[in-house]
């Protein structure tokens, strides 16, 4: 069993057929009983990258029905979500200003390090689950464990 902390762009994976798809479902392996965090902003994040692609044509209406109304369903059930707080906000603005992040990006860091100082206090360790190099550099310098699903 291991924790990990999913960004939008490894969720996305789960739904969409990608570099890394097959990674990232192995995460969810019941059998393993990994836990499986999420920073509550993934829910608009994950629905707007699933539209973008049915609006840009690489998914069809099919398709993307079916990833969306998968993703709510998992949303409900899969995952631990992560709450945003003051303390998340002002982290994610230093993050911001220091890493040159997204604002969505420096949330997404900001969640996955308020959450890992949790899971650290409980004696657990956390790895954060992104595709995005940007985002994973930055939770590098932060002392994050980091995984890029691409590289699998």
């Amino acid at each position: 069993m291991a924790t990990f902390f999913l960004d939008s762009s490894a969720v996305v994976k789960l739904y969409v057929t990608e570099r890394g798809s097959q990674w990232v479902r192995s995460l969810l392996d019941p059998d393993i009983h990994n836990e499986i965090s999420v920073s509550v902003i993934t829910g608009p994040e994950v629905i707007s990258a699933i539209t973008r692609r049915r609006r840009t044509g690489s998914l069809d209406p099919i398709q993307s029905a079916a990833a969306l109304a998968e993703f709510l369903d998992d949303w409900h059930f899969l995952f631990n979500h992560a709450a945003i707080n003051e303390h998340a906000v002002e982290t994610a603005m230093q993050l911001a200003q220091r890493h040159e992040l997204r604002g969505y990006d420096a949330m997404q860091l900001a969640t996955a390090i308020v959450l890992r100082d949790d899971y650290r206090s409980a004696g657990v360790t956390m790895v954060l689950i992104s595709a995005d190099d940007e985002l994973n550099t930055a939770a590098s310098a932060e002392g994050l464990q980091v995984e890029n699903p691409n590289r699998y």
